[in-house]
């Protein structure tokens, strides 16, 4: 559901039985300022019921883990992923060209994030480094890469968390280690992407080594 600033809602549940939800608020000013150069207007969403994927996807990144706080640099990577889902349902707000990539802007953040992969990286960091805004570069890295700079940080994240287990360090230490908040961060990132537990692939590696030792 999409409520705009301002819209009056009751807020109440339509049965007895009650409900639970999860929500966002985000500013319009960040709304504004993620899309920057994409548009003229604020997006408007007139049907306040969504089963849009984009918009889905782009809230379930910020509401599928509460018990912890989010990254800087995930937290932007929220807010434009919801902006530009916004902006995409939106009748109303019409869009400029997209300005062009700065390549070398883009290959000094991604040189920064896998230099400092085990570390809490600041998009302030990311804006001082490349003399872009955050979600200029935030675009401009996913159309030159195909991912946000949060995402390709995890994945480097992950990449070095492997390489630490499959050395025999224990799960806890190659979590914190590689950049994570504790291991169950380090699990539910290592699901997302491989599609299974990181103590899983770790005895898959395990069996297999030792099935070549057979051999």
């Amino acid at each position: 559901m999409v409520l705009h600033p301002d819209e009056l809602h009751d807020g109440r549940a339509g049965s007895d039985i009650g409900f639970r939800y999860r929500m966002l608020y985000i500013e319009p000013r960040l709304i504004r300022d993620a899309l920057g150069e994409k548009m003229k207007t604020l997006p408007f969403v007139r049907n306040p019921v969504s089963s849009d994927p984009r918009l889905m996807q782009a809230l379930w990144q910020a509401l599928d883990d509460l018990n912890r706080p989010l990254e800087a640099l995930q937290a932007d990577q929220v807010v434009l992923s919801v902006a530009e889902a916004l902006l995409a349902l939106s009748s109303s707000a019409a869009q400029k060209t997209p300005a062009a990539i700065c390549a070398a802007a883009v290959e000094r953040a991604r040189q920064f994030l896998d230099a400092h992969h085990d570390r809490s990286v600041s998009s302030e960091q990311l804006e001082a480094l490349t003399g872009l805004d955050r979600y200029s570069l935030a675009r401009q890295f996913r159309r030159q890469l195909g991912t946000s700079p949060y995402r390709y940080l995890t994945l480097r994240r992950l990449d070095h968390a492997r390489s630490m287990v499959n050395a025999g360090r224990s799960l806890a230490h190659a979590a914190l280690a590689s950049g994570f908040a504790d291991q169950s961060h380090m699990t539910r990132q290592f699901k997302r992407a491989y599609g299974m537990s990181p103590s899983r692939w770790r005895a898959i590696c395990l069996a297999s080594a030792r099935t070549m030792v057979r051999r």
